[in-house]
């Protein structure tokens, strides 16, 4: 079953324990034990997940302005089907073969009703985009993919230190101790020593140079 030049495995599996996904200082992404997950492989070589099961999305969204704190925390309960890209190097130890019972649980009739389903979330995931230009390695993190109730994707992208998140009216960007969040029209930049906010009626209450702004990305 391929997309893209994606191609799901021929095997179901589900997780053991609970998982952690991922964790740096603004982001957590878990999953919980008994969870059904397929390998996303690209020319022979995994490069990714489908999970289907309870899953916690957390993201520490909040900017320290001279004004005080703006933003608030995400928290996410995860109960649809949702994407991993990269490589998660504790899948072996945390995956064993599906059964029955487990298509059950997660509401499938079975495997696949499962595995039409995670091919569904691959081609709206990609959809629009080329094979070339969406390929994925390990030195490029890890990037997830959340449906949401506009039919679209919340989309969170880590590596190391750093973190990207965009949902419905929100993007929050975090690289070590400089943060920057856009929320209902506002544009809010913190790093040591300095913040900026700009209002959605265009007044900055800082004047801002394309330099400041750079450093972020």
């Amino acid at each position: 079953m391929k997309t893209q030049g994606y191609e799901l495995d021929s095997r179901v599996l589900k997780t053991t324990e609970d998982v952690t996904l991922l964790k740096n200082d603004k982001g957590i992404v878990e999953v919980g034990k008994g969870a059904l997950a397929i390998q996303i492989n690209l020319e022979g070589r995994p490069r990714g997940y489908v999970f289907r099961g309870k899953g916690k999305l957390i993201v520490d969204s909040i900017v320290e302005t001279k004004q005080g704190a703006v933003g608030k925390p995400v928290e996410k309960e995860v109960n649809e089907s949702f994407l991993m890209l990269g490589e998660w190097t504790e899948a072996e130890r945390s995956l064993e073969e599906a059964d029955e019972e487990d298509y059950v649980e997660a509401g499938f009739k079975g495997k696949q009703e499962f595995e039409s389903d995670a091919l569904n979330l691959l081609d709206r995931f990609f959809k629009g985009g080329s094979c070339e230009s969406r390929r994925f390695d390990r030195n490029r993190g890890f990037v997830f993919a959340f449906p949401n109730e506009k039919s679209r994707f919340d989309i969170l992208v880590a590596k190391g230190s750093k973190l990207v998140y965009k949902a419905k009216d929100t993007v929050f960007v975090s690289k070590g101790n400089k943060v920057v969040l856009k929320s209902a029209g506002d544009v809010f930049v913190s790093r040591p020593g300095k913040s900026v906010i700009v209002t959605k009626d265009g007044c900055e209450t800082v004047h801002i140079r394309a330099n400041d702004c750079m450093d972020y990305y």
